[in-house]
């Protein structure tokens, strides 16, 4: 069996990945390398079980599968050989200056972790213990903290998959892919003049995904939304094992490695394809977070990234075949939870491509729900 990948982002490059360890398929995945990958931008927080969406069961229940594959996931790169790829479980503190509200975050956590022990542990912390685990944090906030949130380096982690599915045999080629159908069947896709045989095509573009479609007729509601995301540094100061700071707004602070700490992002719809750093789309993520860690102010601004992310209408992945098209399928839409849900996506267009028994019901994922 032949498949071809559209899409280098972190969806396309799990997808790809899982298909090549299969060994027994053909894989080939195209990356246009589009300015503003969702991917490269991605601040990588693995922590859906707090989550406000909680009562979104569909979407819940994908995020939080998606975090609990991480550990499937880390055993398979690191038999391929990729164990240094920006994973690391440091802990998140969901912080607020609301006792009654910090007690529902308890409560939910706690809720959570009958279903996924994966949360961790939960502790309720004062000011102070906080600033024990992240000391930039604002005089005002207290927090609850769990144990088992990830952080993730998206661009790491989207190079390990990309390695480890070359050594399984898999071809990266660049360039811009054209669909190529005849009557209701994909054939494969066209790279300026040269025609490349499928007998199944996975659409995993991103923002992209539907300029790609509409080639073939078929109207994917995705639409790109602007993340603006800023990067300091504390030189001298180590915070690999800081945990992530998760207000609860859209803004966070997740540390990393080598001094570095990613805060953001801006949420920005209307925008479309509009590459561009603003000077009021950095002031809001800055702004925001500066009154949740004014610490961070003495930080040295090192990298200022644009993403945008794909969204659909009611904000719900899209996962599944394109019924009007024989062998062609999508995943898209996964929003700021790209990370969260990127690696399980890929896992499970995998098993719906190979005819394999399915660990979830994907029908709430349907591409064409929007049809009706």
């Amino acid at each position: 069996m032949k498949v071809i990948v559209v899409g280098g982002g972190i969806v396309g490059m799990s997808a790809a990945y899982h298909l090549a360890r299969e060994g027994s398929v053909d894989v080939t995945l195209v990356d246009q390398k589009h300015e503003g990958q969702a991917t490269e931008a991605g601040a990588g927080i693995v922590c859906p079980w707090i989550s406000e969406r909680k009562d979104d069961k569909d979407w819940y229940e994908l995020a939080c599968a998606g975090a609990r594959y991480y550990t499937t996931l880390v055993e398979h790169l690191k038999k391929d050989g990729e164990e240094d790829w920006g994973f690391k479980r440091v802990g998140a503190l969901a912080v607020s200056e609301d006792e009654a509200e910090l007690d529902q975050i308890e409560e939910s956590a706690q809720d959570a972790k009958r279903t996924f022990p994966e949360v961790g542990n939960i502790t309720r912390l004062t000011n102070e213990g906080a600033k024990d685990l992240f000391p930039l944090l604002n005089d005002r906030l207290s927090a609850i903290h769990l144990s088992g949130g990830m952080r993730i380096d998206g661009r790491q982690l989207r190079e390990a998959l990309k390695r480890a599915a070359i050594r399984h045999r898999a071809s990266i080629i660049h360039g811009k892919a054209r669909l190529s159908t005849e009557g209701n069947q994909v054939k494969g896709i066209y790279m300026e003049e040269s025609f490349h045989p499928a007998d199944h095509v996975i659409v995993a573009a991103g923002a992209w995904a539907p300029e790609l479609l509409s080639s073939i007729g078929v109207t994917l509601p995705i639409e790109p939304q602007r993340g603006q995301i800023v990067h300091l540094q504390m030189p001298k100061t180590d915070t690999s094992e800081w945990p992530m700071v998760l207000p609860r707004t859209s803004y966070y602070i997740v540390p990393f490695d080598h001094s570095r700490i990613v805060i953001g992002a801006s949420r920005e719809n209307g925008a479309g394809f509009d590459y561009r750093q603003t000077a009021g789309g950095i002031q809001e993520v800055l702004n925001n977070t500066l009154s949740v860690a004014p610490g961070l102010a003495e930080t040295t601004l090192h990298e200022l990234r644009i993403g945008f992310r794909p969204v659909g209408p009611d904000h719900l992945p899209v996962i599944g075949r394109i019924q009007s098209i024989e062998g062609v399928s999508v995943v898209n839409g996964l929003g700021s939870l790209g990370l969260t849900m990127g690696p399980y996506t890929g896992k499970l267009m995998t098993d719906w491509t190979l005819g394999k028994e399915m660990e979830m019901d994907l029908s709430p994922y349907d591409p064409q729900r929007f049809d009706n």
